[in-house]
């Protein structure tokens, strides 16, 4: 892969940098589509990418049964739908792209393509757009799959739930690119990722929505970097969310994904940690 995407070090990689928007969709697209032919042949991580976010939430309805989702104006299938894309999030971007960024790294694979045309800002962008591609679709089709089954009807609320999926997606691929930098092998993110991955699980309101928690530990709870966009994709299919707390829940959202960004410009690692 490196053979194709790398160029000459120097004037012409600085050339290349600031050519304007064209040759950077041509790069992103080049090296997105050796990465997705890569991401396929690891088989595995393709398995859990696609399968867990589908298997999960019906392995979760009997806890979530429990819930008085009436109440809080849920339905069994809204929820479900949430929860699904939620752990979309989580495994089919954050945990691969864990794995993906450590992988390319110790193969000194980042630090080849950084003595080419491709800006830091372009290899991290253009290794996570067949994670993010991935999780989008799988969004879309978990959202057309819950209204054929589980009657979960159109989205009341579009216009939340675009913005919940794109946050969602940009977080935790930013998120993803962080831990990578304290990751030290491939094997070793299957630990450095299990933190953020139960915090979001229990207290994004994945598996259980915030709304159906105390209510100041609901309050804390919609804080933490998933949460902003597991309400968005809920509203954006229940239509049940005010103007101030939709406003709420982007500032809280666009402040994790730039706060996320300057941590990844700050202290990613390029060189291997040996």
């Amino acid at each position: 892969m490196s053979g194709t995407l790398t160029g000459t070090a120097g004037t012409r990689a600085k050339a290349g940098r600031g050519a304007g928007w064209a040759p950077a969709v041509r790069r992103l697209r080049a090296l997105g589509q050796a990465e997705l032919t890569l991401l396929g042949r690891n088989r595995g991580v393709v398995f859990t990418a696609l399968t867990v976010p589908l298997s999960l939430p019906f392995a979760v309805r009997p806890a979530i049964d429990q819930l008085d989702l009436k109440k809080q104006g849920l339905t069994i299938g809204t929820t479900l739908l949430t929860a699904a894309i939620g752990f979309s999030f989580l495994f089919a971007v954050y945990t691969s792209l864990v794995n993906t960024y450590v992988a390319r790294r110790e193969e000194l694979v980042l630090k080849r393509l950084r003595t080419g045309e491709l800006s830091d800002t372009e290899i991290l962008t253009g290794t996570a757009l067949p994670a993010v591609a991935i999780g989008l679709a799988q969004a879309l089709l978990l959202c057309v799959g819950c209204a054929a089954l589980l009657h979960t009807g159109a989205p009341r609320a579009p216009y939340l739930l675009l913005p919940g999926l794109l946050a969602g997606l940009v977080v935790s691929a930013a998120l993803a690119a962080l831990t990578a930098s304290f990751t030290r092998t491939v094997e070793s993110g299957q630990v450095t990722a299990l933190p953020l991955m139960f915090v979001s699980m229990i207290g994004s309101g994945i598996m259980f929505p915030t709304e159906t928690m105390p209510h100041t530990l609901g309050s804390v709870c919609e804080l933490l970097p998933l949460s902003p966009a597991i309400r968005l994709v809920r509203a954006g299919w229940t239509g049940q969310m005010s103007a101030y707390d939709a406003l709420g829940a982007l500032a809280t959202a666009l402040a994790w994904m730039v706060l996320a960004v300057f941590a990844v410009r700050q202290w990613f690692r390029w060189e291997p940690r040996r």
